[in-house]
């Protein structure tokens, strides 16, 4: 009876044998951990096989293995033998297996999933979302760019299924996501308890050209550069560093975009208050250079208050220069104040009026018949220009260049470059023009030569040219010419061939034009002057003497008095 049974038993546990069934190669199976050698754990998977896995499949990024003997895993079965009788298996694959199944679902109930990041690749990170690896793009790692990752690493935090394909084995994974979800409600939040002119500090986050975003504890305003001061800020970094803490007012708040407009200039006094009694009408004041443009110069009279100097108010002189020829950045200037707009905030000065007008000032110095002395700055058609003080130039006409030469003839003189002496022969401050004479310089020889003669005086000049229409006599240095019709009271001695060059002859003063410097000679008004004197003194008209003996009487009287 004892055999029997023994022999039932026997076949009943090769019947179960023959019942069971190998798994699946491929599949995910359970197994016990027999022992841990060699740096692997060395698994029964039943059914009488055996595998070994290393440890470090049991560790998860950055972290030790966590395994005992005794431990119950699931592992995959790539093979049921290898060359040495024992199963081929692997937890990270199990591992994978059991992630994909939790995450597909997780992605197609949009939910977050736990990971961490553990690796560094090119265009952005690896994250272990517990078993399966998903790529974290750069730009998905924040809200703002990072610079150092290396406090997320090994840090397990949520993140957000962006996209997963398990036939390609991908997962993108985003934080940024996350973050601007959070951000949004915490953002929502504290607007919502913001009013418009509230005074709140902030911590300086980004500074850009334009402004600084300020964090508000949780939220960023934009403080923009016109409403850091009331003076010009050329960029926010004059004033404010990342980093640092700042009172702002909320100067405007938008419900729907949930944006913020701050202003730090709002909770200092406005410099334009009462700017009109501090800078009235003509007054000067020392101001700073702080922006030259093409149409003029800004110039900062107090921190907040600028002016605009044009470029017609900056010189007397220089009329087509470039400002910044004239003054230079951060220069100091004294301005006179021209015009205040106090609605529209302007100030329009003057750099010019505050050094005098140079043409008042010339006149004023140098009355008409001054020497002057200059650089010839320009030759023209009609004349030089010529450098004087107070960077001004007067003008010498052709006309005023030589008493004798015309100005064409004597313009070839003169070179740019040379000095010259003048004398200032008249100042128009309106036109701004100064006329000069250089040939008044060495006096006026007609004016020297006339002086004290008188028209109707008898003067001795000599014959220097004998032409056909009279003859061109010389007095005292000046050139004249007695007509044909005015050599002789007699028609038959008007005849110019009868003088010889050297003679000399005595005319009669008929004019003195000191405009034309022409003086007038005429040998026949002399003639009959003489005549009309002879008559006067020895003959009357009823006295009977003939002209003849009358002008004898009076050549014999001469020749006595002689």
């Amino acid at each position: 009876m004892s055999a029997k049974n023994s022999l039932d038993e026997f076949e009943a546990l090769l019947n179960e044998t023959f019942e069971l069934k190998t798994p699946d190669e491929g599949s995910v199976v359970k197994g016990t951990v027999l022992a841990i050698e060699a740096g692997q754990a060395i698994i029964d998977i039943g059914y009488k096989m055996e595998g070994r896995v290393d440890l470090k499949e049991f560790a998860k990024p950055g972290q030790d293995p966590e395994i005992t003997v005794g431990d119950v895993v699931e592992v995959y079965l790539e093979r049921v033998e290898n060359a040495a009788g024992e199963a081929v298996i692997s937890r990270e694959k199990a591992r994978r297996e059991e992630a994909w199944d939790r995450l597909e679902k997780a992605a197609e109930n949009e939910e977050r999933v736990k990971g961490a990041i553990f690796g560094r690749v090119k265009g952005g990170f690896t994250v272990d979302l517990g078993g399966a690896v998903a790529f974290l793009p750069g730009s998905q790692v924040d809200v703002r760019p990072v610079r150092d990752a290396s406090a997320l690493m090994h840090v397990e935090q949520p993140f957000q299924i962006l996209k997963m394909d398990r036939r390609r084995g991908n997962i993108v994974v985003s934080r940024r996501a996350i973050l601007e979800e959070s951000r949004a409600e915490q953002r929502a939040e504290i607007v919502a308890k913001l009013q418009e002119g509230d005074v709140v500090d902030g911590v300086v986050k980004n500074i850009t050209e334009y402004g600084a975003f300020v964090d508000l504890g949780g939220v960023d305003g934009l403080l923009h550069v016109t409403d850091m001061a009331w003076r010009r800020v050329n960029h926010p970094s004059e004033i404010l560093s990342i980093g640092e803490t700042v009172k702002v007012q909320v100067v405007k708040i938008n419900k729907d975009t949930q944006r913020i407009s701050l202003g730090m200039k709002q909770l200092q006094s406005d410099p334009w208050d009462n700017v009109e009694g501090r800078y009235p009408l003509n007054s000067v004041h020392t101001g700073r250079v702080t922006n030259i443009t093409d149409y003029g110069a800004f110039v900062e009279l107090e921190p907040g208050v600028e002016g605009l100097v044009h470029v017609s108010e900056m010189s007397w002189t220089k009329k087509n220069v470039h400002p910044g020829k004239i003054v230079s950045t951060s220069q100091e200037v004294e301005v006179m104040v021209l015009e205040i707009d106090t609605a529209k905030r302007r100030v329009s000065l003057g750099l010019k009026q505050t050094q005098g007008n140079p043409w008042e000032n010339f006149a004023r110095t140098h009355p008409n018949g001054t020497q002057v002395e200059g650089e010839i700055k320009n030759i023209t058609e009609f004349g030089l220009f010529v450098g004087l003080e107070g960077d001004i130039d007067g003008m010498v006409h052709l006309s005023d260049l030589d008493w004798s030469r015309s100005g064409e003839e004597a313009i070839q003189d003169y070179h740019k470059g040379d000095v010259v002496k003048a004398v200032v022969t008249e100042v128009d401050v309106e036109r701004e023009r100064i006329s000069l004479s250089i040939k008044a310089v060495e006096g006026d020889p007609f004016a020297d030569a006339v002086a004290g003669v008188k028209r109707g005086q008898v003067v001795t000049v000599t014959v220097t040219k004998i032409e056909d229409g009279g003859i061109e006599v010389e007095y005292d240095g000046m050139k004249s010419f007695i007509r044909r019709s005015d050599l002789s009271r007699d028609r038959a001695e008007q005849r110019p061939e009868r003088f010889s060059v050297g003679d000399k002859v005595d005319a009669r003063v008929t004019n003195i034009d000191a405009k034309t410097r022409r003086l007038g000679l005429s040998i026949k008004a002399r003639e009959i002057a003489e005549e009309k004197e002879a008559v006067e003194q020895y003959g009357s008209s009823d006295s009977g003497a003939s002209l003849g003996d009358i002008l004898g009487a009076a050549l014999k009287n001469q020749g006595e008095d002689k």
